[in-house]
């Protein structure tokens, strides 16, 4: 597969990664089938699969009156297989739909919409839309946003209006290009999708809409998305709370116990990773975000030994306590 070029042929990349799930595929599949907006491909990135995958995408692809882009490669996890979707996407805007998870039938059709009801000479300032998710039985997961429009980032979303939840949306695919995963040589950890949310919104804002579009389902097993270990996922964690500390703490008096919880977890994961405390210090530019780390040294250090010697349920139930 080679990079797309040139303008965009599609409005929408479907992007799904996948790796042994030719059980739930046919999820997302139906769903693709039956959306009323046509303008889309769905580009499938399989991380290794062994289980028929392969076999399975090429049904769909003769099933389906849409175009199927498959790429196997070794097992890249779902960060690195988003940066190689996002790379050859060919699609203006860039959807990611979970291979064990659906959408309603309007679901393209009202993302379109959406997007188009920002004015035009504004929605350069704009990355996408994000709009509510319902569980497989039909219930709302999560808190709605505060406005029916909301146009805002992530972070305030986060911070100052609280909302909780899955939520799922859609960005402009030259925005996701600018902002793609850090690739390191030797690191096959998760790092989390807020990292690069985060950076975005420091730029972008994003159209929320009270409209659920997607369809959650609470049965999945361990997922691409979701670490395994707290220690081997320890290079992502300190990445993120880095990016925190050094670029969120304007909005620390908005929700301060999160951002005691974001240093802790930026000693513990920088233990993990071999980053000194002189090196903690060093990396964090905002001078709040280093009085923080002070602060909270103490029990991140604690938090870092209690994992190194194998008791990380006392980790957690100190994470319950502190809410």
């Amino acid at each position: 597969m080679i990079a797309a070029t040139g303008s965009p042929s599609h409005t929408f990349t479907v992007f799904t990664s996948t790796r042994n799930r030719a059980h739930t595929l046919e999820r997302p599949f139906q769903s693709l089938l039956a959306q009323t907006f046509r303008d889309f491909e769905w580009l499938i990135i399989d991380n290794g699969s062994t289980d028929g995958t392969c076999e399975l995408v090429e049904r769909f692809q003769a099933e389906a009156d849409f175009p199927i882009r498959y790429h196997w490669q070794v097992d890249a996890g779902k960060q690195g297989s988003m940066n190689r979707a996002v790379q050859i996407a060919d699609g203006e805007l860039f959807v990611t739909l979970d291979s064990d998870d659906g959408c309603v039938p309007t679901a393209l059709e009202r993302f379109k919409h959406h997007w188009d009801s920002i004015p035009e000479d504004e929605r350069g300032g704009f990355t996408g839309v994000t709009v509510l998710c319902y569980d497989e039985l039909g219930r709302l997961v999560g808190t709605p946003f505060p406005h029916d429009p909301t146009d805002s980032d992530s972070r305030e979303i986060r911070y100052h209006y609280k909302v909780k939840g899955e939520k799922w949306g859609f960005h402009r695919t030259d925005v996701l290009r600018e902002h793609m995963f850090p690739e390191i040589p030797g690191y096959s950890g998760l790092i989390p999708f807020s990292f690069i949310w985060s950076e975005i919104a420091r730029t972008y804002k994003t159209r929320y809409v009270n409209e659920p579009l997607h369809i959650y389902w609470q049965d999945q097993v361990v997922s691409l998305s979701r670490p395994t270990s707290r220690m081997d996922d320890a290079y992502g964690g300190m990445l993120e709370t880095e990016a925190i500390l050094n670029h969120d703490m304007v909005f620390f008096a908005e929700d301060p116990k999160e951002f005691v919880i974001k240093a802790i977890k930026y000693v513990r994961s920088s233990s993990h990773s071999g980053r000194g405390l002189r090196a903690q210090w060093t990396a964090l530019s905002d001078p709040r975000g280093r009085v923080l780390w002070l602060a909270v040294l103490p029990m991140g250090w604690l938090a870092y030994r209690l994992e190194r010697l194998g008791m990380a349920v006392w980790v957690h139930r100190v994470r319950l306590l502190l809410g």
